[in-house]
Order: C-alpha cells, then sequence, then structure tokens
C-alpha cells in the first residue's frame, strides 16, 4: 500500500510513536522507546499493538485514512532485560554523562581503571567515564601512579539503575499525549 501524506507544515516523520509495552511502561526511557511512523502504522495493521493516543496529523491512500498514532502499546508483553548490555553509552548513562575524574560533561571517552596495557578488562567493573583531557592525564598508569580516583567507583548498573539515570536526562521533545506514561524527573540535578 502506497500512503499519500498531504503537503502540511508538519512532516509525518516529526510524529513519532511512543512505544509502551503490555504493561503501559515504556520500553525503555534513555533512548526513549520511539518508532517512525510507518512503523507504527505497519504494527497496528499487523495487530501487533493498540493505539492509546493521536496526533492531530493524517496519512492518507487512495482506499484508507488514518490518524497518526502518538502512544502505542504492545499486545503482547516483551520481558525486559535483565542486565543492561556493556556499550560506551550505557557506561556514560551509568555515570551520568560526566567524568568521574574532574565532573566535566564534554568530551566524553571511557576509561580503564586497570589500563588494558597492565591486564585490566573492559568490563563494567573496570570501565569509568572520563573527559579526553583526563583520560590523556592518566594515560596506562593506575589510579594510585596519578592520584586519579573516580568520584564513584564502576559498577554493572541493574537495568532500574539505568532507567532511573535516564529519567534524569529526558529528550528535547516530548509530545503532551506522552506525559502520562512517562515519569521524567525534572526536579533531580543529572
Amino acid at each position: 500500500m502506497t500512503v499519500h501524506v498531504p503537503h502540511t507544515t508538519v512532516s509525518p516523520d516529526a510524529c513519532p510513536a511512543l512505544v509502551l509495552n503490555a504493561d503501559y511502561r515504556p520500553l525503555s526511557y534513555y533512548p526513549l522507546s520511539l518508532w517512525g511512523w510507518q512503523d507504527t502504522i505497519k504494527a497496528v495493521f499487523l495487530e501487533r499493538v493498540n493505539i492509546l493516543s493521536h496526533y492531530d496529523r493524517t496519512v492518507r491512500s487512495p482506499s484508507f485514512e488514518m490518524r497518526l498514532p502518538s502512544v502505542v502499546c504492545l499486545k503482547t508483553y516483551v520481558k525486559p532485560s535483565r542486565h543492561p548490555a556493556f556499550t560506551r553509552f550505557n557506561v556514560f548513562l551509568r555515570d551520568r554523562f560526566t567524568c568521574q575524574y574532574c565532573g566535566s560533561r564534554e568530551d566524553l571517552t571511557f576509561d580503564h581503571l586497570i589500563p588494558r596495557s597492565k591486564g585490566g578488562q573492559t568490563t563494567w567493573d573496570n570501565v569509568v567515564t572520563a573527559c579526553s583531557p583526563c583520560n590523556l592525564r592518566k594515560s596506562d598508569r593506575l589510579p594510585e601512579d596519578v592520584g586519579m580516583w573516580p568520584d564513584q567507583l564502576p559498577y554493572a548498573p541493574s537495568v532500574q539503575d539505568l532507567h532511573h539515570n535516564g529519567r534524569q536526562f529526558p529528550p528535547n521533545y516530548l509530545h503532551d499525549s506522552w506525559l502520562d506514561y512517562l515519569y521524567w524527573d525534572t526536579e533531580l540535578e543529572p
């Protein structure tokens, strides 16, 4: 089916749908679980989701017209992962996008507390967020050799830890129809 999108000032690409699990919680807070309008419409036609809210935007084909969904809920519960994947992004999220040595939020990398050259591994328990200047200053030395200790010792976070931290960094755009399903902690200083 070819869908004709009438010309207006708002592109359908600017109308992502918030995707909730069958328990009405977002599949992910950070990044926020969003689908593009095409994937959302496909899921509606395949009867994989229920529509909870719409945009004022409509898409049309010769035989079909539909308001774009703004919030959908999966019909089948997807069991969340119990252990988050070790990724650079998740390390930054665990450490609240802050250098663990100086507190900077600019030019972030990650640092091995025990350098790889000294047998350190790339694991939750050995990696912290560091800005490039601190990472260069520490180089391939141990923390005690340079007097550089992280504010928070590295640890393997739970999914809940990452969700909690993610709530402190709401996206730049939150559609009004999403707010009943999101729990952003805007009072906390990240």
